[in-house]
């Protein structure tokens, strides 16, 4: 049987990361994307010592459409067939009300968490439905869900991400091709250092007085969309921590 490909953007920390771990000891060839390639080099290394059937690297930046046409261009050829594209790069940046948002930062995260993954899913899935088969997970968020305080344009990137899962499951419908919008609640990643630019005090208060996701939580939601029967598709799935209720109910104890 032949041996699945799966690509993972943003996979040099986080949700990413753990993806990458947990699809390569289920067998899978990985191929791992991110902005640098030393990062990629020690993952990789990693994935290989955990005993990966394969491992390829893709340095580039999501935001670029043309630095992502030219790192898919250079896949090898027994690397194109993509199964499995998992749109995980994303950010948040800042904790501002709209009114007194900071203008790079929007740009960025409209940038990475939208037009990112439309660039992965434009060059990718058309592969997938001339094979007439292949998955693509977005992962989102609660934040899509419904606005919080100060979260404006973070909460509008997710709240897209919902609406492009949604549009690409129509689109695709009359093929094989699957399509998973992954929404996490409160993680415990570098999310918040770099929402808040680096601060690490501000960013441990998030996740003070509850038990937090870990990255391996939902990387192994994602891997059981990736493996549910072919006729099978999980649409969406929301994963809280058990103390919270929505994006904004959080128990602290």
């Amino acid at each position: 049987m032949k041996q699945k490909i799966v690509l993972v953007t943003g996979a040099t920390s986080g949700i990413g990361e753990a993806c990458a771990r947990r699809f390569a000891r289920q067998g899978y060839r990985v191929i791992i994307n991110g902005r640098k390639q030393d990062k990629l080099n020690e993952l990789a290394a990693a994935l290989k010592d955990q005993g990966a059937a394969d491992v390829l690297t893709l340095a580039f930046d999501v935001r670029d459409r043309e630095q992502v046409q030219a790192g898919l261009t250079s896949l090898p050829a027994d690397w194109q067939a993509i199964d499995v594209l998992i749109n995980n790069a994303g950010l948040a940046l800042g904790l501002d009300p709209e009114y007194e948002g900071n203008f790079e930062d929007w740009d960025t995260m409209i940038d990475t968490n939208i037009k990112g993954l439309l660039n992965m899913t434009r060059l990718v899935v058309p592969g997938m439905v001339e094979r007439g088969k292949g998955h693509v997970i977005n992962i989102g968020s609660v934040a899509g869900d419904a606005a919080y305080a100060n979260g404006n344009v973070y909460c509008a990137t997710k709240a897209a991400v919902k609406a492009l899962s949604d549009g690409l499951r129509i689109d695709v419908a009359h093929t094989g091709v699957r399509v998973t919008n992954i929404k996490p609640g409160l993680v415990e990643t570098n999310f918040s250092v770099t929402r808040f630019h680096g601060d690490g005090d501000r960013a441990d208060k998030v996740y003070q007085g509850i038990e937090p996701l870990t990255g391996d939580d939902i990387a192994d939601s994602v891997y059981f969309a990736a493996s549910a029967p072919d006729h099978v598709q999980i649409a969406e799935m929301l994963i809280l921590a058990t103390h919270q209720a929505n994006g904004t109910v959080i128990v602290r104890q």
